[in-house]
């Protein structure tokens, strides 16, 4: 069970590595804006190509080497050890990529001053705000509202709680480290649970707070696109949220009560988990893609402007990833290549809400 786990998991990272050029916008290529006009370049779709299936050639031959490993009589410690291990070379090889191409579009838009010509302007909806449709935070405290209410209900009966308390749990659903019991240990996974609910709702928030950016040229269907983009967005993140609490307080009550927690449940919960979040995230990108960018089916006329094109903000993408602009009030921004949202590394709040939990998750794991 732990090889297909893990070798599913090794495949749907590079398929979805792999699908990233083709996921995001028109206008942004390996993380560089391309203006209208020049995103059906001969070149850069070559260079989609080139990446796409380096990251495939990859992915296959770490699957392969994994399943041949697997087949030694391996522990299954050194079985998810090389497992995780070929994971990180697949996405080490698909950043290494990134990197070449992201450099070699930002080369050739320079050298053939692509949008030089072009008046840069920002569009401002207001209307966009009004229409937008993600999750109120206030739904992100029902899981908060379950791990309260287990923790209450760990505290009444922690006498009956076992003197080991399973602290980790394998790919199958078996526990494989143990803490003694105390007040702390007894609760500690329903804390983390608490954490990471509470970083969840705040990153929900504060990108209902972000800007919404309208492409120039085509300010009506981006439109679209952009609010159905945060409308999914929140709801995937909610959904995510709340399954995360049922796996993790399934396996607080399997604590509590033993004889709940069966051979065949405890394998079919997290394996069940997994599935839905691979299949709902690869439905999610495939579907929705970046910023909207997959919804292709807007019955919609519009005249597109001549001689303009949106503000170039390659300056505050460091690589195209890492976005530093202290200027713009936004905490969250959309990322540039990838599906979903990063934080404004030249706003200090983005760190709080982003690094302050994970501290918080892992001093708790530090003092199981």
């Amino acid at each position: 069970m732990t090889v297909i786990i893990m070798t599913v998991i090794i495949l749907f990272l590079t398929g979805m590595q792999a699908g990233t050029p083709y996921f995001v916008k028109r206008t942004v290529v390996f993380g560089v804006t391309i203006p209208e006009g020049h995103t059906e370049d001969s070149k850069l779709a070559q260079y989609k190509k080139y990446y796409m299936t380096g990251t495939l050639l990859t992915g296959f031959i770490s699957a392969i080497t994994f399943i041949v490993l697997s087949l030694n009589d391996s522990t299954e410690a050194t079985i998810v050890g090389s497992g995780l291990a070929l994971q990180f070379i697949t996405l080490l090889v698909s950043m290494i990529l990134y990197v070449v191409f992201h450099s070699k579009t930002a080369k050739r838009k320079q050298d053939n001053e692509w949008g030089a010509t072009l008046k840069q302007i920002r569009v401002v909806d207001l209307s966009s705000r009004s229409a937008d449709e993600m999750l109120p935070t206030i739904y992100f405290t029902l899981p908060m509202t379950i791990t309260i209410g287990l923790i209450i209900y760990t505290t009444i009966n922690y006498e009956h709680l076992p003197h080991l308390i399973p602290t980790h749990w394998g790919p199958t659903g078996a526990p494989d480290a143990f803490s003694e019991k105390n007040p702390f240990t007894a609760v500690a996974l329903l804390l983390i649970l608490l954490v990471m609910q509470g970083m969840m709702s705040a990153i929900n928030y504060f990108t209902k707070k972000s800007g919404i950016k309208l492409n120039a040229t085509n300010k009506n269907k981006s439109k679209i696109q952009q609010l159905a983009f945060r409308k999914y967005t929140s709801w995937f993140l909610f959904l995510t949220t709340l399954l995360t609490t049922l796996l993790l307080a399934f396996f607080q009550l399997t604590i509590i009560h033993e004889e709940i927690g069966g051979t065949l449940l405890l394998i079919t919960a997290p394996l069940g988990f997994l599935v839905i979040s691979l299949v709902g995230t690869a439905i999610y990108a495939y579907k929705i893609g970046q910023g909207g960018a997959r919804i292709q089916k807007i019955d919609l006329e519009e005249q597109t402007p001549q001689g303009i094109t949106d503000v170039d903000e390659d300056r505050y993408w460091k690589a195209g990833v890492f976005y530093v602009n202290k200027n713009d009030p936004s905490i969250f921004v959309e990322k540039r290549f990838g599906v979903g949202w990063t934080i404004n590394f030249g706003n200090p709040i983005g760190y709080f809400i982003l690094f302050g939990p994970i501290a918080v998750i892992l001093a708790i794991a530090f003092f199981l």
